[in-house]
């Protein structure tokens, strides 16, 4: 049963590194040009809303019975927002130059016995 379950899901792990490199490529892309940086962030806006849709999806069907190692998707949602919010407020600017310094959480593997602590 928890075979099954893993390869049921395993498509979903390709299809994020997917995303996240087409995020980062089409960033560079964006750079080379003003003029079709504004599409290209709102492309990858968009991107990063497929992707958060897709990670709700995964944590709300991800099984109660965890492994000792497990995806972190409350991290990953803070940075997919982190992110989303940096882009929006770049093409919707309030101010000159957002800037935010604060770095992104990373690393999403979590050891279950660190999930009770919280």
């Amino acid at each position: 049963m928890a075979r099954f379950h893993n390869s049921a899901y395993a498509w979903r792990r390709p299809v994020v590194a997917l995303l996240l490199t087409s995020i980062f490529i089409t960033q560079l892309v964006a750079a080379a040009d003003d003029g079709y940086e504004r599409e290209h962030l709102a492309a990858v806006a968009r991107q990063l809303d497929l992707l958060d849709r897709l990670a709700k999806q995964s944590a709300s069907t991800a099984p109660e019975s965890r492994s000792r190692y497990h995806f972190d998707y409350r991290r990953l949602d803070a940075d997919l927002q982190r992110m989303q919010s940096g882009i929006n407020d770049y093409l919707t600017p309030q101010r000159a130059q957002p800037r935010d310094p604060s770095a992104l959480l990373g690393d999403y593997r979590q050891d279950a016995e660190q999930e009770d602590d919280r």
